[in-house]
């Protein structure tokens, strides 16, 4: 496959929610109990429930810190990053030594591309508790989202050495290292985020783009068949996947797989095109064209446009 076709998604460190301290068990009922309980509803990716009980803990409590934290980090895994940093200034204002309410805060600033203010969280976050990994993580995540990508593997460094095993601390840094170009490495890294973490579809999908930078496109359609195994609606793992078989003449099987990112996601430019190529291997010159056709009203890409309008050209002979 053409590199430039393969698209790597830098996914984030997973959030960490906050550590209720000196709570020594709560009494039930109580915000800090409530507290605790939203805490452990996000463990279990269930955030609007979450969000319940922070609301009670907040209501018995207008003062419990850690509900406006474990709060953010509901609101920033649903993607109100603007609600999270409210929380997060809130529970910071009542406690000025919550660590992890300046993680969760660095997340939403990272999701916003404020990298300088999610940095100086990471850092503040370090700086209250130096063995903090979450802060190391996501900090290298921000660096690795700028571009740093030596400084991120840095941080990562240090949140495996303070947590060895931290999944995501391997998978990140297998992303700084394939943005290097470094893919037996970023391979390494994939295989130990998959020894902690079986079910991290991520590892397996970026594993196989390691694995088709290096022309291993067997491997590669191994890997993306557990990410789609793991995760059904995983459309960049069909799209790289139809590369794959593209690259080793299956052209029908690319057909197939490409159908299905257009299923889950019409709006992909990159599909209609990729399959509109494997049409016309196959000699499917209508399928081609329509395919070609559709992916100029998608995209205001000059060059895109002149190159499939070439393919049409050809086609129409």
């Amino acid at each position: 496959m053409a590199r430039g076709h393969i698209v790597v998604l830098l996914a984030l460190v997973l959030l960490v929610g906050g550590i209720l301290a000196g709570c020594g068990g709560p009494a039930k009922g109580t915000a800090e109990w409530h507290a605790e309980q939203g805490n452990k509803l996000n463990e279990q990716d269930r955030y609007e429930e979450a969000i319940e009980e922070c609301n009670k803990a907040i209501e018995l409590d207008p003062n419990c810190a850690e509900a406006y934290n474990n709060r953010a980090w509901a609101y920033n895994e649903k993607g109100q990053f603007d609600l999270a940093i409210a929380d997060c200034n809130k529970a910071i204002e009542l406690d000025p030594n919550l660590s992890m309410a300046y993680v969760n805060r660095a997340c939403a600033y990272n999701e916003k591309g404020q990298w300088d203010l999610a940095i100086a969280d990471c850092n503040k976050a370090i700086e209250l508790k130096p063995n903090l990994v979450e802060a190391y993580n996501n900090r290298g995540v921000t660096y690795a989202m700028m571009g740093e990508h030596e400084r991120a593997i840095e941080d990562f460094d240090v949140a495996i050495r303070l947590n060895p095993e931290n999944a995501e601390a391997y998978y990140n840094r297998g992303l700084a290292y394939k943005n290097l170009g470094q893919f037996e490495r970023a391979i390494e890294d994939y295989d130990e985020a998959i020894r902690l973490n079986p079910e991290l579809a991520e590892a397996y999908y970026n594993r196989g783009n390691a694995y088709n930078d290096l022309g291993q496109f067997e491997r590669a359609i191994e890997d993306y068949n557990e990410a789609i195994r793991l995760n059904p609606e995983y459309a960049e793992a069909y799209g790289n996947r139809g590369i794959a078989y593209a690259m080793l003449g299956q052209h029908e099987r690319t057909i197939e797989d490409f159908d299905e990112v257009i299923r889950l996601n019409p709006g992909d430019v990159k599909a209609y095109y990729n399959r509109g190529l494997a049409h016309k291997e196959q000699g499917k010159k209508a399928e081609a064209i329509a395919d070609f056709e559709k992916f100029i009203t998608l995209t205001d890409n000059p060059q895109w446009i002149e190159m499939a309008r070439r393919h049409i050209e050809e086609l129409s002979q």
